[in-house]
């Protein structure tokens, strides 16, 4: 696949222990030096097993990761160095294609053309080449362009456990996106389901967008080298575009949790102490080497969404934490808000954006944005009493202010193209404009005397009227003891 120039440096394996192999080379010369760390090495049948160098061990010995399984592997097999790191193909030949961590396609399509093959291991863009500009990355998602908005070049991380919803609203980002996005995007699965992969690009396929995507994956019944490195790979291939086609790329992951997942495993394989909680003691470091490679610069600019596993809904997992300070705004998902029908599930008191400032979004914005927290802040107070002594014993003021919070809660809901199958009810794209003045008609009482249901799973505010309207005609009671029912219920 790629050839070099330099003598065949062969070795022989002297050790194996589960995915962590050493291999010994004899003919070290000025010639033949002993592989460097990230060289990969093939060994097997076929050169079917490709091995990493993670540590040189002596003059003639380096230990390394297998990056595929190791059956069939046996002590004093031969082991040939390839000279090179772990590499990836770009260009333009890689477009709808989906990929494996080696760059061999998976979609079952016709062989690669006008593709070359780059190191998966590339420096962050200096601070000279970054871009210092900032940009609103609007995302047609009401909830979060009012309350947390994106950044152009910026990194965003979805928290949450399992089953709130990660990967649909990163799904739904993607078809949003895709459409109105001019650019390259990239979808890199790191240890998570096949299932998700396959329907990822059935659905891509069916709304027409493969044509501007790849995808890249490493699922989680591979070795943890390979679930380590397809993030590095996805990344080479976004560099591509943002440096040499100057295009605008978006990056979408999941799960980081994952990356970091798999580097406890090789940190664990490899015999290093783990830290707090069992996590390898070079997260850091490692987290970072991918992270800071994901900027803006003169050229383009990568703008990546994470979904990021939250282990037992624990925020201070240092996962988590260590994700957290690489991160422009932090989408977290509320397991509460899902039990109560609230999609996306997103808490907006727990979310946050550093691009939420007047001089980014606009005062307008900004305060409205500052008055919605505010409302659903108070709301998040007076539960407790509305839980002990019901609506009756809140002062109007406070009543009126659970009346908003309530409506709020209902606006900022919105049916996706993804879950189309499942509720029945079409995807609704939300321009920032349209929110904004929802929230701001909420704020002003406008709509304190529809039912709370009319303000449901909607898209623009005017489609409240229509919904009030249907209801009413469908029920032949009095709205009156609905509402004073869902009030209680608060």
């Amino acid at each position: 696949m790629k050839s070099t120039t330099r003598s065949q440096n062969i070795g022989t394996v002297i050790s194996i222990r589960g995915s962590v192999v050493d291999i010994r080379f004899d003919n070290i010369s000025s010639d033949n030096q002993l592989p460097p760390i990230r060289t990969l090495l093939r060994t097997g049948k076929d050169n079917s097993i490709a091995i990493e160098v993670f540590s040189q061990l002596d003059d003639q010995r380096v230990r390394g990761i297998a990056l595929t399984p190791t059956q069939g592997l046996a002590r004093g097999m031969q082991v040939e160095d390839t000279g090179e790191p772990l590499q990836t193909p770009v260009g333009k030949g890689i477009l709808s294609r989906m990929f494996d961590v080696f760059g061999n396609a998976i979609d079952k399509k016709d062989a690669l053309i006008d593709v070359e093959w780059r190191s998966v291991h590339n420096e962050p863009p200096s601070l000279a080449r970054r871009s210092t500009k900032t940009e609103v990355f609007e995302t047609g998602i009401k909830v979060i362009d009012v309350l947390m908005p994106l950044e152009r070049g910026g990194k965003a991380g979805l928290f949450g456990g399992a089953g709130v919803g990660k990967t649909v609203l990163l799904t739904e980002m993607i078809h949003n996106m895709v459409g109105q996005h001019a650019g390259v995007s990239i979808f890199c699965g790191i240890g998570e389901r096949c299932r998700e992969g396959e329907e990822l690009y059935r659905e891509m396929k069916e709304a027409g967008v493969l044509d501007n995507m790849v995808m890249m994956f490493g699922q989680m019944n591979e070795p943890p080298g390979a679930r380590f490195r397809v993030g590095h790979a996805a990344l080479t291939m976004a560099e591509y575009f943002r440096d040499d086609e100057h295009r605008d790329v978006l990056l979408l992951v999941d799960n980081i949790f994952r990356f970091i997942q798999a580097g406890m495993e090789v940190s664990g394989l490899m015999g290093q102490m783990p830290a707090r909680l069992g996590y390898q003691p070079t997260m850091g470091t490692e987290l970072s080497q991918l992270e800071e490679r994901i900027a803006n610069t003169g050229s383009g600019a990568i703008t990546s969404i994470q979904a990021v596993y939250v282990p037992a809904d624990d925020f201070t997992d240092p996962a988590a934490v260590h994700t957290f300070s690489h991160l422009s705004a932090s989408i977290v998902l509320s397991r509460k808000r899902a039990s109560e029908g609230l999609y996306p599930a997103i808490d907006p008191l727990q979310s946050s954006s550093k691009m939420a400032t007047p001089s980014i979004i606009g005062k307008r914005h900004y305060d409205l944005a500052q008055e919605i927290r505010r409302t659903l802040a108070q709301y998040s107070e007076l539960k407790d009493i509305i839980a002990m002594l019901g609506m009756e014993q809140l002062s109007p003021e406070d009543r009126k202010v659970v009346g908003r919070a309530r409506r709020l809660e209902r606006f900022l809901t919105q049916p996706f193209f993804t879950t189309e199958q499942f509720t029945g009810m079409s995807d609704k794209l939300v321009s920032l404009d349209d929110a904004l003045d929802g929230c701001e008609r909420i704020l002003r009482d406008e709509f304190e005397d529809y039912p709370e249901s009319a303000l449901y799973m909607i898209g623009a505010i005017d489609e409240a009227h229509e919904k009030s309207k249907q209801a009413s005609e469908d029920k032949p009671k009095t709205e009156e003891d609905e509402d004073a029912t869902s009030l209680h219920d608060a």
